[in-house]
């Protein structure tokens, strides 16, 4: 993978799939003010990753393509490491 910006959006999604993540999480770790590297908003645009209201707070979670595209990287690094 050569496109840094891809690189950091399947780490975004690595990351939000690790646990239970807070907007206000996403924000503190992946917003940024570099126009190169909209890395929040690329992932959203895709239809990656979204939030919802849990009725207290809202959450980040991958949304099934988002989760689709993390088991094909996951299994393309297994296949390469093997």
């Amino acid at each position: 993978m050569s496109d840094p910006a891809e690189a950091l959006i399947l780490d975004l999604l690595e990351w939000a799939s690790a646990r239970e993540r807070t907007y206000e999480e996403a924000m503190d770790a992946w917003r940024t003010s570099c126009p190169r590297f909209p890395i929040w908003e690329d992932a959203t645009d895709r239809g990656w990753i979204a939030t919802e209201w849990d009725g207290a707070r809202s959450l980040v979670h991958l949304t099934p393509t988002g989760a689709a595209v993390l088991a094909d990287r996951r299994g393309k690094a297994a296949h390469a490491a093997g």
